[in-house]
């Protein structure tokens, strides 16, 4: 068989040594990293890619989009897939700034204590803090795919609602509205949102509070809270960074690394998964059915 090989194709001039690690950890034999990748100079490295190995060989080359670019990752991640035809192919895996893996891992979370895989789904409402940033925005996504009420909450309204708007545009039966948050406390729609929210998950920027205990004291129906900022000071007050379905009272709290170790887990088998079948093309709704079926597995 031949060696493994994962292109890791990035936009930043530095390709990120986090996926470098991951990838190596995940079974790649050999890693080629490409940085400062744009879609005018990407259509030469996929074409090394899929012209060198013939039939099944060409499973054991893959390809990983990463960078802390979300939407240069994205274009990247259709000119990858505009350049292959018929079988003349490998798998490919978009994980910019590991938005897809977060935000499956923290939906896997939601989902051991909410029924979100089923027709009650749609009886939940649920806000995301942050919602406008890379993690946030597939979180929102993923939720409203489920057929959750969602609201996404920014500090720019204008934002807020361009990403509804774009959720709406690829989901036309999303429930999705954006809210805008004021500083050090909530607007009254922010307000009214948490009071109704059965999740509340804080996507926002590192080092930022985005829920207060005072705030939070207002979700009262609240019944999972899911945290995923690393570096203090925390995104929800109360929540540690380990957390890890730690109950509080009626709520259930997740903070970054008690979510991080499924994190890891999905990153992992993607990468195996590319090297199973030259056809797949992962983005966040593949990464989440891959973390259901391993949270499944136990």
């Amino acid at each position: 068989m031949p060696k493994r090989i994962l292109i890791q194709l990035d936009p930043d001039s530095q390709p990120s040594t986090f996926d470098a690690v991951v990838a190596v950890d995940a079974g790649a034999d050999l890693l080629l990293r490409h940085g400062g990748v744009t879609v005018d100079t990407v259509v030469p490295l996929v074409h090394g890619a899929i012209f060198t190995r013939a039939g099944a060989d060409l499973a054991s080359t893959a390809i990983f989009i990463g960078g802390s670019e979300v939407a240069a990752a994205e274009r990247l991640f259709d000119a990858v897939r505009a350049t292959f035809f018929g079988p003349v192919r490998v798998g490919v895996l978009l994980d910019p700034s590991g938005a897809n893996t977060t935000a499956a891992a923290a939906v896997v979370a939601a989902a051991r204590h909410l029924p979100l895989n089923g027709p009650e789904a749609d009886g939940f409402r649920a806000v995301v803090l942050g919602g406008t940033g890379p993690v946030g925005q597939r979180v929102a996504r993923l939720l409203a795919r489920k057929g959750l009420a969602v609201t996404i909450a920014s500090r720019s309204l204008d934002r807020a609602e361009a990403v509804a708007g774009g959720i709406r545009s690829g989901i036309p039966a999303a429930r999705i509205v954006g809210v805008e948050t004021a500083a050090g406390a909530s607007t009254a729609g922010l307000r009214s949102a948490l009071e109704a929210a059965d999740l509340i998950v804080a996507a926002g920027a590192a080092g930022i509070t985005l829920l207060t205990a005072a705030e939070r004291s207002v979700a009262t129906r609240a019944k999972v809270l899911i945290d995923l900022n690393a570096v203090p000071p925390v995104g929800i007050e109360g929540i540690a960074a380990t957390d890890k379905a730690r109950p509080d009272g009626p709520v259930i709290l997740y903070g970054p690394l008690g979510v991080g170790g499924m994190k890891i887990k999905i990153h992992r088998a993607a990468v195996r998964r590319l090297f199973e079948d030259a056809s797949v093309c992962l983005d966040a709704e593949e990464l989440l059915a891959l973390g259901e079926q391993l949270d499944a597995a136990g």
